[in-house]
């Protein structure tokens, strides 16, 4: 009888502990370089006011919102944010080469449930996530991770709510997942 042991291809991840490190320490260089902590949304934010001046210059010129970002010799999108969020999502593709975690496209959803209905329940999630950044001022990185970081009692409110919040409503919509 052959007993050769089948070597299943477990994707690899980098540990949780050294990660939150070496997170701390990117943070802590983003403070002494730029004089401000990490985020994801002001990239986002480049994007829709270089769109709405590209699609409608009218309108983006004009409105109290968009005319704010706007300048003849300035691009929104020439914002080291904007790079950063660039760089992140290379970083992603690159990791998951790296470590075979890339296959085909799917998308993961639990069997109660159609990759439609996943599909759905995650553009809504990240609709309201998109807006909430935007009330809080900043996304989950910029107002939780940095605004903690640098001891900020409104970086703490957004951490104990964006967390508190999650975990209640993790069992009402557990179903989309479990």
């Amino acid at each position: 009888m052959d007993t050769k042991s089948i070597d299943k291809k477990i994707p690899k991840y980098i540990n949780p502990y050294f990660g939150g490190v070496l997170l701390g320490i990117l943070l802590l260089v983003t403070f002494y370089i730029t004089g401000r902590g990490l985020g994801a949304s002001g990239a986002v934010k480049s994007a829709v006011v270089t769109t709405v001046e590209k699609v409608a210059p009218q309108h983006a010129e004009t409105h109290d919102f968009y005319s704010k970002f706007i300048s003849a010799d300035h691009s929104p999108m020439f914002n080291w944010l904007v790079f950063e969020s660039i760089g992140i999502f290379i970083g992603g593709i690159l990791s998951g080469v790296l470590f075979g975690r890339i296959k085909k496209l799917r998308i993961e959803h639990s069997p109660k449930i159609t990759g439609k209905t996943r599909l759905i329940a995650a553009g809504i999630g990240g609709i309201l996530f998109g807006f909430g950044s935007q009330l809080g001022r900043g996304c989950s990185s910029g107002a939780a991770l940095s605004g903690t970081a640098s001891m900020s009692f409104g970086g703490l409110l957004v951490m104990i709510f964006l967390f508190g919040t999650g975990y209640v409503l993790a069992y009402f919509f557990r179903k989309l997942w479990i």
